[in-house]
């Protein structure tokens, strides 16, 4: 049965460069909007997750909500397995594609090609699957010739191009989305977010990290509040995102 379920999720960064002096303990408070704690050896850390509890079935659709450097691109991560939390336990039942911004799992040396078995294995995709697709991602990422030259040519928007094509080759049963991401130059945008809609709807199970209103009322059904790594509100349907988002304006 696809499920996620977390079960008081913290997670600790430590500071190994700053020391305790309160001006910089607080220059760093503010560009994290984690806080700032002591592990069991008392060095510096910044909370970026404090107590998370959260459980996912089929069919939900949750919208990670809160400002910048609430925890919503921490908690993704976690839940992909590129994060392991510090105190706590997650249970990720079912196959999982994260689009998250950047190249997780992508070689610069190695040619887009090569990225696309390196990316595809990254995201549990088996040998046979990945040589089944490999075609059909090169068509969609419009790379041409490209796709035999090192990462390390390509450009931003090229990167993510390859990065959007091969995570988006095989629909998940958990998709983790974070909407910073990018897919390109404009002229890929419109066929890139066709594909995402499809996406989204075949997937079991959505986490959404977003500040858009609209994005959330349009394809999750669950919300919660983070802040400052603590979930501060959570509920059902538009009305309770109506609620928590007057609490937290």
């Amino acid at each position: 049965m696809v499920s996620v379920q977390i079960c008081n999720v913290s997670v600790y960064f430590p500071v190994f460069d700053t020391s305790a002096r309160s001006l910089k303990k607080k220059v760093i408070a503010f560009s994290t909007g984690g806080r700032i704690g002591h592990d069991s050896t008392d060095h510096i850390v910044v909370q970026a997750l404090d107590g998370v509890d959260l459980s996912l079935k089929r069919g939900d659709r949750l919208a990670l909500l809160g400002r910048n450097g609430a925890g919503k691109s921490t908690l993704l991560r976690v839940m992909a397995g590129i994060f392991e939390p510090t105190r706590g336990t997650i249970e990720v039942r079912g196959r999982v594609a994260a689009l998250l911004g950047g190249s997780p799992g992508m070689d610069p040396d190695s040619t887009g090609r090569e990225n696309i078995v390196l990316h595809g294995l990254y995201l549990g995709l088996s040998k046979a699957e990945i040589k089944r697709q490999t075609e059909a991602i090169i068509e969609f990422t419009e790379l041409g010739s490209f796709i035999d030259l090192p990462l390390r040519t390509y450009s931003s928007g090229m990167r993510a191009r390859l990065s959007f094509g091969i995570a988006t080759a095989v629909v998940p049963e958990i998709l983790l989305l974070d909407e910073g991401i990018g897919a390109g130059d404009a002229a890929f945008i419109e066929k890139a977010n066709r594909r995402l809609n499809e996406f989204i709807c075949g997937t079991g199970i959505l986490v959404l990290a977003s500040h858009s209103e609209g994005l959330v009322r349009q394809f999750c059904n669950k919300y919660v509040w983070l802040e400052r790594g603590k979930l501060a509100s959570a509920g059902e349907g538009s009305d309770a995102l109506d609620q928590i988002l007057s609490a937290h304006a």
